[in-house]
């Protein structure tokens, strides 16, 4: 099956490169829960992979997000009639699915995504300029709840109505999705806005440059301005790690990722004759499927089977290596045979 022209072959490599990192991260993180060590020589291995303050925690996620951004613009640029109830009825579904697989895959980040993919309903049809200040606003949103909430524990007041709402009732859930959850709009749409700019670039040539020079800003500045974060305010202010929503986490991952969606795009123009592109490009279309699957090979491996047992970092990311590279190739052949994933499959279905 061949890709349509009016296709992008760069984003979907980007989603199944992001993916490569997503499930790193995760299955590191999750064998952490059960039990593995997440401190051990090499310490600098360690530290590059600690699923939540080390400098590679949440980018590619980061990065997923502001791909689909771009994805969001290219699904409306036709204007097509009803294409925003679409948005809406594909991040509901999201939002329902995602609910139900947080019972198997704690955290997941589809809850978020289909939220994100309601909101963009609406600014899609934004100009550029609103979408920057959209983005920023909810930067400097998050970034303003984690000050209140610093200051109010400083004080000794209590702050378990924002950060500890209960589990999972109405106010929780509200909470959650908009700024205690894993993936909170404030300040993630930080990441869906400027994807969803770039999206109407594409087409042109001075995007990938604009992008390179001021994700590589972004990141410079915010990595100098967190070498001052010391002190119970300013090492919270000022922090590097997603769940601090400061805005030099903020500026320093948006920047890695506005680099990276632009350097897989080139590699994906450049070698997009090569098996790998191919494969990635591929795969890249069933990351729905890929990131189900990669929750439920995680369950049976190591919590049914016990055949993957809670260690160190090198447990890890042989797992999780193995487990996208049969990913990858066994996606490529399903889409080159059937054209979407199951997960893609139903998705659509449910949504049309």
């Amino acid at each position: 099956m061949t890709v349509p022209a009016a296709r992008f072959a760069g984003p979907d490599v980007a989603r199944a490169v992001a993916m490569l990192g997503v499930v790193v991260m995760n299955y590191h993180g999750y064998l952490i829960h059960r039990g593995a060590r997440r401190d051990g020589s090499p310490a600098w291995l360690y530290d590059a992979f600690d699923p939540w303050a080390g400098p590679l925690a949440t980018r590619f996620a980061a990065t997923f997000v502001l791909t689909a951004g771009v994805g969001v613009t290219l699904l409306t640029r036709s204007r097509r009639p009803g294409v925003s109830w679409v948005l809406v009825r594909r991040g509901l579904l999201l939002f329902g699915g995602g609910l139900l697989f947080d019972f198997v895959w704690e955290g997941t980040i589809l809850t978020y995504y289909g939220a994100m993919f309601v909101l963009a309903a609406a600014l899609w049809q934004l100009r550029s300029r609103w979408l920057v200040l959209i983005g920023v606003a909810a930067a400097v949103a998050g970034f303003g709840l984690r000050w209140y909430v610093l200051e109010r524990q400083l004080d000794g007041h209590a702050t378990t109505w924002l950060t500890a709402p209960g589990p999972r009732s109405p106010a929780g859930l509200v909470i959650d999705v908009f700024v205690n959850g894993t993936h909170p709009l404030l300040p993630w749409l930080v990441f869906l806005c400027p994807g969803m700019i770039l999206g109407r670039y594409l087409h042109t040539g001075a995007w990938r440059p604009a992008a390179v020079l001021g994700g590589f800003g972004l990141f410079t500045v915010a990595t100098m301005v967190s070498v001052g974060a010391t002190g119970p305010r300013l090492g919270v202010l000022l922090a590097s790690d997603p769940w601090s929503r400061s805005l030099v986490y903020t500026a320093s991952a948006l920047g890695t990722a506005l680099v990276a969606f632009a350097v897989l795009m080139w590699l994906a123009d450049t070698f997009a004759r090569s098996a790998t592109i191919d494969w990635l490009r591929r795969a890249g279309q069933l990351t729905l499927t890929i990131y189900v699957a990669h929750a439920l090979v995680f369950n049976l491996l190591v919590d049914w089977l016990g055949w993957v047992r809670p260690d160190g970092i090198a447990t890890a990311l042989v797992f999780a290596l193995l487990v996208w590279a049969v990913a990858l190739l066994a996606g490529a052949a399903w889409q080159r045979r059937f054209g979407r994933g199951p997960a893609e499959w139903l998705y659509r279905q449910l949504s049309t």
